[in-house]
């Protein structure tokens, strides 16, 4: 995505170009009036290794909503509690060493959650992999990844070997799955100004990527980047195996230096969605599907930023597959202290984890956020709201935030998570009706 920062990069690094021959100056002149003096170049010279990351505790307070169908699977038989309160803390670790034309990296994800009683603990890599770059144009890369391919903010239609992003949270960095891949680069003088060419072997197995499909099968995937006239585009393709085969394009663009546009398109061409009746019936949808996202990003003179996004899930529920699962579920919670109970909640269950529990399980969404850097000259303070709206049956989140950063590497976010809909509608059925969360991370 062509975006301001590119502009910055640039001139930072002018200015350490012209660092540099301000501190070789100051060393001829020092070496002409006293010859003790000498600049050691290797003093600046990058260091082989880096070591990051953060540590976080949160804070959730959830007000559930009693009325609403997923809280009925989920507390089904286990009290009817109205709230719940989960404390987590996570340490995030990035380390890089590198050697010649070899490097290898590693991210490392540990989490504890405390949820009223209960406890999970959660240890793992989302990235270690090992890179080999033989030349300024290739680079090889063997080992557990993390791609982001697309130019949405919220959504990815084209993210086809990514797990999918949190829109309520999109900035976070995700697990990736275990792959071999590379990247071939080459710039022009003429209008192509870049091309890039990346190739993809994601295998699945019993221990390797099995979340990711069917296992026993090597999919290939592919993207071809171009950089045209000031606007990125991407050209990605998925092969049939573990996922059924898709394609996809994306383009990124900036019309101003205030104003981003940007795109993407995706083609499966055999999604499968599992539906059930309003009787319980259960059935699967075969055909082909087409997801599509438009979005924009501006910036005000005053450091306001606008996102704005529409997204349209081509293998999502319709409205009437959506209500006919919520009037299923509704009749087989009535019925649960009779005989037949379990088999109906049973169903209700298989079908809400199949995809009707989702975050967004429908098919036409929109995104807005907007976002302003210290208000009123308070410096260190950015507050924010976010909303995702579901366009067919009017059902709505709403989350207001604020984020200071004045202490060094300090960051504190309060949000504040609104849900609403009538009944029978995606968000108004939610298992949650509140939610507030404080986050407080230290980077190092």
């Amino acid at each position: 995505m062509i975006m301001p920062g590119n502009a910055r990069g640039e001139g930072t690094r002018k200015r350490h170009t012209a660092f540099a021959l301000v501190l070789a100056l100051m060393n001829s002149v020092g070496s002409a009036l006293a010859g003790e003096y000498t600049f050691d170049a290797s003093e600046f010279a990058r260091k082989p290794y880096e070591l990051g990351g953060y540590v976080e505790y949160r804070h959730d307070r959830f007000w559930l909503n009693k009325n609403g169908a997923f809280y009925g699977l989920a507390f089904q038989g286990r009290g009817e509690p109205s709230s719940l309160t989960r404390n987590a803390a996570t340490l995030k670790l990035e380390g890089n060493y590198r050697h010649g034309a070899a490097s290898v990296r590693a991210r490392t994800h540990l989490e504890y959650d405390h949820e009223d009683g209960s406890s999970e603990r959660v240890t793992r890599f989302d990235e270690l992999a090992g890179s080999w770059k033989p030349g300024p144009d290739l680079t090889v890369e063997l080992g557990k990844i993390a791609l982001k391919w697309g130019k949405g903010y919220a959504w990815n239609p084209i993210a086809f070997v990514e797990r999918l992003k949190d829109p309520n949270d999109p900035e976070l960095a995700r697990e990736g799955f275990w792959m071999a891949t590379a990247d071939w680069v080459r710039t022009f003088d003429g209008p192509l100004k870049t091309i890039a060419f990346t190739p993809v072997l994601l295998p699945t197995g019993k221990d390797v990527n099995s979340e990711f499909g069917r296992t026993g099968h090597t999919n290939v995937a592919a993207r071809l980047y171009l950089l045209w006239h000031d606007t990125d585009i991407d050209f990605v393709y998925l092969s049939g195996g573990s996922r059924p085969s898709r394609v996809g394009v994306d383009f990124s663009r900036n019309i101003t230096t205030s104003l981003e546009v940007h795109g993407e398109w995706a083609r499966v061409s055999d999604a499968q969605r599992r539906t059930i009746t309003a009787e319980g019936q259960p059935r699967v949808v075969h055909g082909k599907a087409d997801s599509y996202l438009l979005g924009m990003r501006y910036l005000t003179a005053k450091d306001t930023t606008f996102i704005a996004e529409y997204y349209r899930n081509g293998a999502g529920y319709t409205e009437s597959e959506m209500e006919d699962f919520f009037v299923f579920t509704g009749n087989a919670l009535l019925q649960q202290h009779t005989t037949p109970a379990d088999e109906l909640v049973r169903r209700a269950n298989v079908a809400a984890q199949s995809g009707y529990a989702r975050a967004q399980p429908m098919q036409r969404y929109f995104y807005l956020r907007v976002s302003q850097k210290d208000p009123f000259d308070f410096l260190y303070w950015t507050p924010a709201v976010t909303s995702i709206v579901n366009l067919a049956d009017r059902s709505f989140s709403i989350s207001p935030e604020i984020a200071y950063t004045g202490f060094t590497n300090v960051e504190l976010r309060l949000r504040l998570f609104a849900l609403g809909g009538g009944d029978r509608t995606d968000f108004g059925e939610k298992l949650n009706k509140r939610r507030v969360e404080l986050r407080a991370r230290l980077y190092f």
